[in-house]
């Protein structure tokens, strides 16, 4: 397997003690507004970006997330066609600088979502979660069919971009997994939903992102979905929730209900080897909580509690 960590598109503190905490991957999102440059569909842009991880002793292995604004395409919106054509280019930049891996998600007009980022954790850590009685009703936007059909459109169109490009898309889950959220329908809410888009294409380049948490809160038994979708996996998401889809708060990797070592031990068995990273990590004691899930020291202690699982169980990491 190889681990890695999300890290901003431009160097900063967190890319050092990346390099120091003995990890050599990352995962960015290189949009305008994070990386400076224009949207990774221009190639120099893209390839500044590649540049900046490789000369700070990291690799590149992945984008994350909309790179460039995508509602026009998730909302089936007059002018999606342009913006499908500026995605398959990104996916041709990606495979000229050997970026083999996009993880990506089809929620429509707000993305991942959480009504608190304030909650304490263990020792006043803070972290996020989210109630829907929290959460006011929204006069519906888009149908569950419609952003189907967008879907089914998008992944028909960009699929080959990728074959040809060798980079492997990993759809995402919608997190939380409830629909409607704020006048928007969402699709990706359940396991029947992920057989579903995996019987558009059998492409090797149409895989998922096994987001642990997000399974986990649609009420899914994660074990069972790892054995059954192990050979479409593309990447997983390493976290933990307490709660439900309706009432959810997030948890250190060592301090929720899921069997972490179970995880990996299942992992090994069925031959899962691919790329991981932690995710969603409460703020620790010195941060600012500007980054919600993102600040450094939750990372730091989930990248060694990681690191201690695997190697306990024998598995092999870079």
């Amino acid at each position: 397997m190889k681990l890695g960590l999300m890290l901003p598109a431009k160097p900063d503190i967190k890319w050092k003690l990346t390099v120091q905490s003995g990890i050599e991957y990352a995962v960015t999102k290189a949009a305008p507004e994070l990386s400076g440059l224009l949207p990774p569909w221009d190639f120099e842009a893209l390839r500044q970006v590649h540049s900046r991880f490789r000369e700070n002793g990291l690799t590149l292995y992945a984008l994350e997330g909309d790179q460039f604004d995508m509602n026009r395409i998730k909302m089936g919106l007059p002018g999606r066609d342009e913006d499908i054509d500026s995605y398959r280019r990104m996916l041709k930049n990606m495979g000229r600088l050997e970026i083999p891996l996009l993880c990506y998600n089809f929620m429509a007009g707000i993305g991942w979502f959480r009504s608190r980022i304030d909650l304490p954790e263990r020792g006043g850590a803070l972290t996020s979660g989210f109630d829907i009685t929290d959460v006011k009703d929204e006069p519906l936007k888009i149908t569950e069919e419609q952003l189907w059909a967008n879907y089914e459109y998008f992944l028909r169109a960009v699929l080959p971009a990728a074959e040809e490009s060798g980079v492997r898309m990993g759809l995402h889950p919608d997190d939380p997994p409830v629909s409607p959220l704020l006048g928007y329908s969402r699709i990706l809410t359940s396991a029947e939903a992920y057989r579903r888009v995996l019987k558009i294409s059998d492409s090797p380049s149409h895989g998922i992102t096994f987001c642990l948490a997000t399974f986990r809160t649609m009420g899914e038994d994660v074990f069972a979905l790892l054995r059954e979708l192990r050979e479409r996996i593309a990447f997983i998401h390493i976290r933990d929730i307490t709660g439900d889809k309706y009432k959810f708060r997030e948890t250190f990797h060592d301090n929720g209900p899921t069997d972490m070592a179970a995880v990996f031990r299942t992992c090994r068995e069925l031959g899962i080897d691919v790329f991981l990273r932690p995710d969603h990590t409460p703020t620790m004691a010195g941060e600012d909580n500007a980054s919600p899930g993102y600040e450094m020291q939750g990372n730091l202690l989930a990248i060694g509690y990681l690191k201690g699982l695997m190697e306990a169980l024998g598995i092999a990491y870079q």
